[in-house]
């Protein structure tokens, strides 16, 4: 990602140059320590030193012991020097020393003879340095000198002076450091905080139910990639917000249709009560023909009064599916017959199942009864008299399918997408078809909420002119 990406790199940035500071400090610090302590050179430093004493004794080495002058001469240059001389023979008998000569007679060589900075490392204010001392005739060796110079003398102050190569870039990349520092700083203003920033705004006109404004970034990183999922989240609750407003007004335009066609089958059984009241009616068979308009009326408010209770109950998800296991053969036999009959009535040739298999299923009857009997209703409303509808049962594997077919006006395309949905009516050409059509809506909503309750499925296929199928299948036990 494009943040991530930028991130790491300026985290490598930042990293190589803290080592590259941190190097050049410590080689800074160290340096300076080192020409403080660093004694490398010290013997050179000293044996240029007593380089006039060293060549002094090898020349008078013989006389040393019996002549005062050349021992006052020595003396002389030690202290001219600030360096003090022990001269001794070979076997540790001291012949001269430049600071007393009677205060030390023999000194053990091998304690007191160090060829190399090994007293240095005891007393840092002094070395004690010894040479051998070689006889300009035999070229052997006659004795040892050993110096005690002041560590002042021979080891120079610590320099002061910084290196600039390594201080330079070490300011260098401290100051990288800051530069890298502020870039950040500019990164996350600029790439996080301000656009957080305006997508609280954009937040802000959702709550306020203003979904227009386009949740817009500029790049394709992290962040934009939260902005594409934001304006996603909008536009799916721009059309939850429209569907919730179109349903809303569905019902409402439910509420008026029911009340509507509620008011109509009332008005009707309230003037034939008053006809029959006042004694309209001349005979008996007057009497009986009014009582079955007055009961078609009253059966047409029962399907509309069923269906808005089952519509409520299942926007409270308490429409009640009590499955039970029961062999299919009787109670599809107790549902077709009646249906059969009232399709008939209506003029429409109706085709029962030639065979219906006898397997164990687990349904609630009176809820299938009542899907079979939407379905039935749905094909009434789209056919005529002297078309049909077809019931087939069959079994297939795990399950029993059955199908509802009509050789009607069938569904237009347009609408097949929206059958399922509730308060859906779809659209009609024809006044007689939308005169059967009238009604709630929720029929097949209704079907479908009760056919997935028994884990099975519905579907169907149309084509304009041509009929309806509908398949709805149940799982066998």
């Amino acid at each position: 990602m494009y943040v991530n990406r930028w991130l790491r790199k300026w985290i490598y940035a930042v990293s190589i140059c803290l080592i590259i500071a941190i190097g050049c400090g410590a080689y800074i610090l160290w340096g300076e320590k080192e020409d403080k302590t660093h004694t490398s050179y010290v013997i050179n430093q000293v044996r240029i030193k007593v380089n006039d004493m060293m060549l002094y004794l090898e020349q008078h080495h013989q006389a040393i012991a019996s002549d005062a002058t050349i021992r006052e001469t020595l003396r002389k240059m030690s202290e001219t020097s600030g360096v003090n001389l022990l001269f001794s023979q070979l076997d540790g008998k001291v012949i001269f020393h430049s600071s007393s000569e009677e205060s030390i007679q023999t000194i053990d060589l091998k304690t007191s003879l160090h060829y190399d900075l090994y007293r240095s490392r005891v007393d840092e204010d002094f070395f004690e340095i010894a040479f051998p001392v070689i006889s300009q005739e035999s070229q052997a060796q006659i004795g040892n000198a050993i110096f005690t110079v002041p560590a002042a003398q021979v080891i120079y102050g610590p320099s002061n002076d910084i290196p600039l190569f390594p201080f330079i870039l070490m300011i260098l990349c401290l100051l990288m450091i800051f530069i890298l520092l502020w870039f950040l700083r500019k990164k996350i203003n600029n790439d996080t905080i301000r656009p957080i920033q305006k997508l609280k705004y954009y937040s802000e006109a959702i709550l306020k139910g203003d979904y227009d404004h386009k949740a817009e970034y500029g790049r394709m990183d992290e962040i934009g990639e939260v902005y594409a999922m934001f304006d996603q989240m909008r536009l799916e609750i721009m059309h939850l917000s429209k569907r919730r407003d179109e349903q809303d007004k569905a019902q409402k335009e439910l509420i008026s249709n029911l009340s509507h066609e509620l008011k109509t089958p009332l008005t009707t059984i309230k003037a034939y009560l008053e006809a029959i009241r006042a004694g309209v009616c001349p005979d008996m068979e007057s009497v009986m023909e009014y009582i079955q308009v007055m009961q078609t009326n009253t059966q047409k408010m029962t399907v509309l009064v069923d269906d808005l209770l089952l519509h409520a109950l299942k926007e409270l998800e308490q429409i009640s599916v009590c499955p039970t296991e029961q062999y299919s053969k009787n109670i599809l036999l107790q549902m077709i017959k009646p249906i059969g009959h009232s399709v008939r009535t209506a003029g429409i040739t109706f085709i029962e199942p030639v065979e219906i298999p006898n397997v164990l299923i687990n349904v609630d009857a009176n809820r299938l009864e009542q899907v079979i009997s939407n379905l039935i209703a749905n094909a009434l409303k789209h056919t005529s008299p002297g078309d049909s509808i077809r019931i087939d049962i069959e079994q297939e594997r795990d399950q029993l399918t059955v199908t509802i077919a009509d050789t009607g006006k069938g569904i237009l395309p347009q609408d097949m997408p929206f059958i399922f949905e509730r308060y859906f009516k779809g659209q009609v050409d024809n006044l007689s078809v939308k005169q059967k059509k009238e009604g709630s809506g929720l029929g097949l909503s209704i079907c479908k909420y009760i056919i997935e309750a028994h884990k099975g499925s519905i579907s169907f296929k149309s084509r304009p002119g041509q009929g309806t199928t509908f398949y709805f299948s149940i799982p066998l036990c």
